[in-house]
């Protein structure tokens, strides 16, 4: 019997690539399409990453009692005070679109440190009596210019110090090893391993 676990995210790309990453281990992962869920936009309004991920882990768990993880994370550009950040998705909509954005980050940035990383703050609850945790951190710089056509959100302007590479031009297969979403997921896998729920 597989372990049963719901993605709170109505963003097709990061199901993917939770999906992906998680499938392979006797895990079933659902959407909430999947379990006919209708989850609107929550309203995001933490104070950290976690706390973020914990309002959309809660928010779904109104529709279902199985395991649910939710996740948030963040563009810190050393330069801009760790800016976009926990606001990375507000900053893309507010200018336009993450095109836009990239665009005013490289503006805003140049001749100072290209310095950046990615954070992913993954929740798991429904499983134990309180949420878990599980962070996953992936250093790089930002890029001159966009480049590449995989990925998604900030993708083409991240170059990953594990790989020295864009991450709009890695393979599905590369970005599964050195993301910051995959360094969390792996955090996670460990825990439902080390429990029996996973493979």
């Amino acid at each position: 019997m597989n372990f049963e676990i719901l993605v709170a995210t109505n963003n097709e790309h990061k199901l993917k690539e939770i999906r992906s990453i998680l499938s392979p281990h006797k895990i079933t992962v659902y959407g909430f399409k999947d379990l006919n869920i209708k989850e609107g936009e929550v309203t995001e309004d933490g104070k950290t990453y976690f706390e973020n991920a914990l309002i959309k882990a809660k928010s779904a768990a109104r529709a279902t009692k199985i395991p649910i993880i939710a996740d948030d994370s963040g563009l810190e550009v050393v330069a801009l005070n760790n800016a976009p950040g926990l606001y990375s998705a507000r900053f893309a909509k507010e200018c336009g679109g993450h095109n836009k954005a990239m665009r005013k980050i490289i503006d805003e940035i140049k001749g100072k440190s290209q310095d950046a990383r990615f954070v992913c703050d993954i929740v798991l609850i429904n499983v134990e009596d309180k949420p878990l945790l599980f962070e996953g951190i992936t250093t790089g710089r930002i890029a001159k210019s966009p480049e590449g056509e995989n990925g998604f959100g900030y993708d083409p302007i991240f170059i990953c110090d594990d790989l020295n590479k864009n991450y709009a031009l890695l393979t599905e297969e590369e970005k599964n090893e050195v993301s910051h979403r995959a360094k969390a997921l792996k955090k996670l896998l460990t825990y439902l391993r080390i429990n029996g729920y996973a493979h």
